[in-house]
């Protein structure tokens, strides 16, 4: 179909659908080549709507590099919303880049962003409607190349059937290769099977046709075996040396969407160590981007987008180097302009309530947000996040007392060796809170507590424990229902079974993929969206497929088990996370690693990194900064 019949159908059936700004494009900032002339087409697909989709700063940060490639154009896609949907179906309408209204098939690229797991049948649903086979097995050389990418991609093994090519870590100078390769591959008239070969070599790709899956007679996995010489064992995450340039010119939405606002990535990875956060495990090292180039980012951004708020983002926003330098900085650039500057993932301390005291002049005053993720002291020393109760009373009392009204608390359940007192303290500490709250303000002091249920996500220390039943998962919130009622309490939780199809997805094998598809075909969509996800369909799913879900769920694992995983090295050694593991047990925490290295297994990849790249200007973070301790001792020993 062509372009043309395309817009004439949007023209019909647009008018019946809700929110039609999600598939018209023509934004301010999109970016609109000549298709006929430019020879390599990428499609970077987020499988969720719009509104979601076009706050996603890795989906920006890829389209403002691949489009700035003279022969290289990249446009957009995400999945439409049920009626959307329906309406597609009806008139035979295939889904559609915004930029020029192509269909899907007829890219040479599709780049698929997965973030999180639950994403994954909207990926299938995306590539269907698309009008490409969502098996990789059943492409044709005439098919686009189907990438992905994301966090979630670190254990690629349950979406291996349908994907061509991971990239594992990060993507900003693997895609430029893997543009490369392509044409390269198109010049020579290379088939398909030649081209995932050519990609397998490229560090950080994982092809995962090119490898196969043993199993042992329990169903645990005995070893995975590469079939190509091109196909690399492990298969190691990408890392960029250097982080580039922010990106400034970015789309202004026609609608309004999750987050309408500037983002810029301060710094990338975490020292601090919790056991339970992938994020932290899997985006070391820590780089950070200098001052002046964030703050001058943030002035080309707001004069090309018009936007009045501003993200600073990382993992911890607290450990920059120059943070007090960064926020007086920005304060002093852009006092009077009527912005609003977020400076979210700050720590537990005074010094967090002092930084949003220098943006008070710029800043509407929000609820400020904390994370302790346990409430009491034994269970923050099991997840490595050790903060005393009383340094969390006393920021509490620093924040209220500088009028912030509300202060929202983080917090999760189902963390390993947590016992019923430990769930009953998180409801104790928030009414303390709010204590502390009503002595400086009185009744106006609020308290709001978001609590999650951890999942034992791959390549952390906690990823060979057991998720809590529904049925415990249910004991516990139903005990903070009970200790979170009242004037000025209110409480977050999340489902429980949408905690299990988290669990699910994220600790699964190849096997995993049937379950996916029956899901799929069975009518899964939207599965992150609570009036959207049917466990029924997926208990369905586990049927056809043969397998028990509490296969993935309910079993501790053993440390020598071979993990679904094994072969994806994500820059931490498993002798580390074994370790940290181990001392879980015993309530022994680590340091922030800038203050000691602990051989975690990435500096001697990051030295490796730096022999290879020896035109980037940079150190390894945990011995370059003036602000901290020097490394007191470093072991480069790998397991």
């Amino acid at each position: 179909m062509t372009p043309e019949e395309i817009r004439s159908k949007l023209d019909r059936i647009l008018p019946s659908i809700q929110k039609p700004g999600r598939y018209t494009g023509g934004e301010l900032n999109q970016i609109v080549k000549d298709w006929e002339n430019t020879p390599i087409k990428i499609a970077l697909a987020f499988p969720d709507i719009y509104n979601l989709g076009m706050a996603n700063l890795g989906l920006a940060i890829l389209y403002d590099i691949l489009n700035a490639i003279p022969d290289v154009l990249a446009e957009r896609v995400f999945s439409p919303w049920s009626d959307m949907e329906d309406a597609m179906r009806r008139e035979g309408l295939p889904l559609f880049s915004l930029e020029t209204h192509h269909p899907l098939s007829e890219f040479n690229i599709i780049g698929i962003s997965l973030p999180y797991e639950t994403l994954y049948t909207n990926a299938l649903n995306l590539l269907d409607l698309g009008g490409i086979p969502i098996m990789g097995q059943d492409r044709s050389d005439r098919d686009p190349l189907v990438i992905a990418g994301g966090h979630a991609t670190l254990n690629p093994e349950p979406m291996a059937g349908f994907i061509d090519a991971f990239v594992i870590g990060e993507g900003e100078d693997v895609i430029v290769e893997i543009v490369n390769k392509v044409r390269e591959s198109t010049s020579k008239g290379s088939s398909r099977d030649e081209l995932l070969r050519s990609l397998a070599k490229l560090w950080g790709v994982y092809v995962p046709s090119l490898y196969k899956v043993h199993y042992l007679e329990d169903n645990t996995l005995s070893h995975v075996e590469s079939l190509d010489p091109a196909a690399q064992l492990p298969v190691v995450k990408r890392i960029v040396p250097k982080l580039p340039p922010p990106p400034t010119d970015f789309i202004v939405p026609f609608i309004d969407v999750t987050h309408n606002r500037i983002p810029v990535e301060i710094m990338r990875g975490c020292t601090r160590g919790c056991r339970f956060c992938q994020a932290g495990m899997i985006t070391r090292p820590v780089r950070e981007r200098p001052v002046e180039e964030i703050v001058d980012s943030i002035e080309k951004s707001l004069a090309q987008t018009g936007f009045d708020e501003v993200g600073l983002l990382s993992l911890s926003s607290s450990d920059y180097d120059e943070i007090l330098k960064l926020v007086k900085g920005v304060r002093d650039r852009f006092k009077g302009q009527h912005i609003n500057i977020s400076l979210p993932s700050l720590r537990i301390e005074s010094f967090s309530v002092e930084l949003m005291d220098v943006l008070q002049d710029i800043s509407r005053r929000g609820g400020f947000t904390l994370a302790p993720e346990a409430a009491t002291e034994r269970m923050r020393r099991i997840i490595n996040k050790f903060v005393p109760t009383e340094q969390v009373l006393t920021t509490a009392r620093e924040i209220y007392s500088r009028g912030w009204h509300t202060i929202k608390l983080y917090f999760m359940i189902g963390h390993p060796s947590e016992t019923l007192e430990d769930v009953r303290a998180i409801a104790e500490l928030c009414r303390a809170v709010l204590a502390e709250g009503r002595k400086q303000i009185g009744m106006r002091a609020k308290v709001r507590a978001g609590v999650s249920t951890f999942v034992p996500k791959p390549h952390t220390p906690f990823q060979w424990v057991p998720c809590d039943s529904t049925e415990q998962i249910k004991a516990k919130q139903s005990l903070l229902k009970r200790g979170l009622r009242g004037k000025g309490l209110r409480l977050n939780w999340t489902d429980p079974k949408e905690t299990m199809l988290e669990a699910w997805l994220s600790r699964g094998d190849r096997k995993m993929g049937n379950v996916i598809r029956k899901a799929w075909e069975l009518g899964a969509r939207f599965d992150a969206w609570e009036e959207h996800y049917k466990y029924e369909i997926w208990m369905d799913a586990f049927d056809s497929a043969g397998l028990n879900p509490e296969f993935y769920t309910h079993r501790e694992r053993p440390i020598d088990e071979t993990l679904p995983w094994d072969h994806i090295n994500a820059g931490v050694r498993v002798g580390f996370l074994t370790e940290d593991y181990l001392w879980s047990f015993e309530g022994r925490t680590r340091e922030d690693c800038r203050e000691r290295c602990f051989a975690c297994g990435i500096l001697p990849k990051f030295a490796d990194l730096r022999r290879e790249n020896p035109g980037d200007v940079w150190e390894c973070p945990e011995v370059r900064s003036p602000m901290r301790k020097r490394v007191k001792t470093l072991s480069l020993i790998q397991m």
